[in-house]
């Protein structure tokens, strides 16, 4: 077999061809994983947002939240149906919740629509790891005109620090009292008051959005859902909360296969790339294959040689590519849910099914991209091969 130091040697002596060709591999890479964990990070915060034995009762016949608000006293009956689990001090794990949507001024001057989600005491308890940031001010207290963000939320929107005023209509403002992290779920989009205090702030009193609830067990789940699903007193539908967030989700579906096709053809370019500067190199060294034949290599040596030699490349253009996605991690982007209107606020996600599609796409570049200049090299005749010396 021939040595790998002498690909590394060639490498290093065409250096201008190969950084070429790293940082153009590097380039496409880089923008593929963008796409994929812009998507990856839309899933995530639906994915995380729901929970086994959670259900979201809403007007029947209603998609979603927002147009599925109903009667408060429907709510207060919904609260004491057997089979709701209880917290430490008895009080049942059910919120009842409204949602409104104004528009609010970002910290670049453009203004957008963000869920004001008004929740009872329950709802912390509701929403998978949610907590305080610690040393970043504290939870709100009813009747004071409080709310409470994400950390993401305050980085984006005017007057969403700590201590700030959101505006939220001609007159409605709260003032921020704390920050909060719930694991990247939903939640994180959404600025959270108490649910009286927007209920009289908007001239909604005795309605509610939504109700959220969890269950005792899988069976106390069904129990719960048939009932309130076949009482035709009560006009509602419990839907579960993961799969309620799984059709919430849908959206990304698009940017899923628009990403997935995008970087597919960015894979075939880069391939072409590579296979372009592997048939130079192949034609500025005829003289080196000849003389690598008739000093006994072999034509499988010297084909898995050139073929090594691309696939090098493409492995050092994908770890530059990864690289520079890493920084990344730490911003977070608004897109737009079409489900609500309103703003979402993801993260970009470099987890593991980025970094292996990032991976097989370099491996694919090198191994497509370096077979035929290689195969080329291998049908060389050794005579004229030798007659380039």
């Amino acid at each position: 077999m021939i040595p790998i130091k002498y690909n590394t040697r060639n490498l290093r002596v065409r250096w201008v061809t190969t950084l070429l060709t790293v940082v153009g591999t590097g380039m496409i890479v880089w923008s593929s994983c963008l796409l994929f964990s812009l998507v990856e990070g839309l899933q995530h915060s639906m994915t995380v947002s729901g929970d086994p034995l959670d259900l979201i009762v809403l007007r029947k016949g209603s998609s979603n939240e927002v147009n599925g608000g109903y009667a408060k006293d429907k709510a207060d009956t919904i609260l004491t149906l057997s089979g709701i689990a209880r917290d430490e001090k008895g009080m049942p794990l059910a919120a009842p919740e409204l949602l409104y949507i104004p528009v609010v001024a970002r910290n670049d001057g453009s203004r957008t629509n963000i869920i004001l989600r008004g929740v009872s005491p329950a709802s912390r308890a509701l929403r998978p790891n949610f907590e305080m940031i610690p040393g970043e001010g504290h939870y709100f207290t009813p009747g004071r005109g409080e709310c409470v963000v994400s950390r993401n939320v305050s980085k984006r929107f005017k007057g969403a620090k700590i201590g700030g005023l959101i505006k939220v209509g001609e007159k409605q403002v709260y003032r921020v009292v704390g920050l909060f992290t719930a694991s990247g779920s939903a939640a994180e989009s959404e600025v959270w008051v108490d649910i009286k205090d927007l209920s009289r702030d908007i001239a909604r009193e005795g309605s509610v959005s939504c109700v959220q609830l969890r269950a005792s067990s899988p069976a106390d789940l069904e129990q719960i859902k048939k009932t309130i699903d076949n009482d035709t007193q009560f006009k509602l539908e419990a839907h579960r909360e993961k799969e309620f967030y799984a059709k919430q989700s849908a959206t990304g579906n698009f940017l899923k296969v628009a990403g997935t096709l995008i970087a597919v053809l960015l894979t075939i370019g880069a391939m072409f790339a590579a296979a372009n500067t592997m048939y130079a190199a192949v034609g500025a060294r005829t003289r080196e294959i000849g003389t690598l034949r008739a000093l006994g290599f072999s034509q499988f040596d010297i084909l898995v040689s050139f073929l090594g030699e691309s696939i090098l490349l493409c492995l050092l253009g994908g770890a530059l590519g990864l690289l520079a996605t890493l920084p990344l991690s730490a911003f977070s982007f608004g897109m737009s849910n079409f489900n609500t209107f309103s703003e979402s606020t993801v993260t970009f996600r470099f987890g593991p099914l980025v970094m292996g599609v990032a991976v097989a796409m370099t491996f694919a570049m090198g191994v497509f991209g370096g077979l035929f200049p290689a195969i080329r090299a291998v049908r060389m005749d050794v005579i004229k091969a030798l007659r380039e010396l």
